[in-house]
């Protein structure tokens, strides 16, 4: 399981540190670079302890590691100078855990980005597609919701057509609303069964809640997320951060560079950004292309559509 079938893993983690790792039963030698040699031993212990917990390998496992052990390093390179190594990448502070499932931050960011979420009332997670922004937020507010932290959670997101119209949509409020939030349910349905999602959503304990008809309301004891926000305007954006009621959570993920809305209206995300980033209890978490974490060839798409636009 962690070697990977035909020594992949190993292979992977050779290739990208440059080094040599060669395997005799359940010994593993590694030669080359002594940096290389401490990067590769913490992958592999970081690695080997996902198993432990019962977690899958696969070689998107293995990049993630590479690239959070490497972004650990510099980081710390950056903080202290002194290019002292940077600890094994997952604990229990960077971790979600749901009935159905652990998740753990593929990146500093994501890491930041989760301990954010559960030490502040209002996060912002900005950047690119792909980064896990959103489903991070709705595993955060399962877990808390299973855990007794929050008694519902509510999803919101601008009915903002992507660059095209599609025209009237035939049913009640849900129906209506369902294209829009599919990748907030895609998220619930991986962290939680489906059957618990279709009840906790008739209960109301999981509310779809359309970002123009949240105006008026107070929501107390809820995680609260705002999808998509790169689409409100700042009038809305306003509007949705002042429904925040006592034991809430907030979370707020956008990619300014993905705007849909008409007529070149400023974004709401924009405009927050600019006026709360000094703002005592509030935190951003910036994503960007290195942060991708779906398929490689998503973060070169990304890296080069922001070539062209720089």
């Amino acid at each position: 399981m962690l070697f990977g079938e035909k020594n992949a893993h190993l292979q992977k983690i050779e290739d990208m540190l440059d080094i040599e790792i060669s395997s005799r039963g359940n010994e593993v030698l590694i030669s080359g670079d002594p940096v290389g040699i401490e990067r590769a031993r913490q992958i592999l212990e970081a690695l080997w302890s996902k198993i432990q917990q019962g977690q899958t390998i696969d070689i998107n496992t293995v990049n993630s590691a590479i690239r959070f052990q490497a972004e650990s390093q510099n980081q710390k390179k950056g903080k202290n100078g002194n290019g002292e190594h940077s600890a094994a990448p997952v604990d229990s502070d960077t971790s979600i855990i749901t009935r159905k499932k652990k998740i753990d931050a593929r990146n500093p960011v994501q890491a930041r980005y989760i301990q954010a979420m559960q030490k502040q009332n209002l996060v912002f997670g900005i950047g690119p597609a792909g980064t896990g922004k959103t489903y991070l937020a709705v595993a955060m507010a399962v877990a808390m919701l299973e855990a007794g932290r929050v008694e519902r959670i509510i999803l919101s997101r601008p009915a903002v057509e992507a660059g095209e119209r599609i025209g009237f949509l035939p049913g009640e409020m849900k129906e209506k609303m369902d294209p829009y939030l599919r990748p907030l349910y895609d998220a619930l349905h991986d962290t939680m069964s489906g059957e618990k999602v279709q009840k906790k959503i008739a209960s109301e304990e999981i509310e779809i809640a359309p970002l123009a008809f949240m105006r008026g309301r107070t929501l107390n004891n809820a995680f609260i997320i705002l999808d998509e926000a790169q689409n409100t305007t700042p009038m809305q954006m306003l509007m949705f951060l002042t429904r925040m009621g006592e034991n809430s959570r907030m979370v707020v993920t956008g990619d300014p560079s993905q705007t849909d809305l008409p007529n070149h209206q400023k974004s709401g995300l924009a405009e927050a950004v600019g006026i709360l980033t000094d703002v005592e209890g509030i935190e951003f978490a910036s994503f960007t292309s290195a942060d991708v974490v779906r398929h490689p060839l998503v973060t070169k798409i990304v890296q080069a559509y922001e070539k062209k636009r720089s």
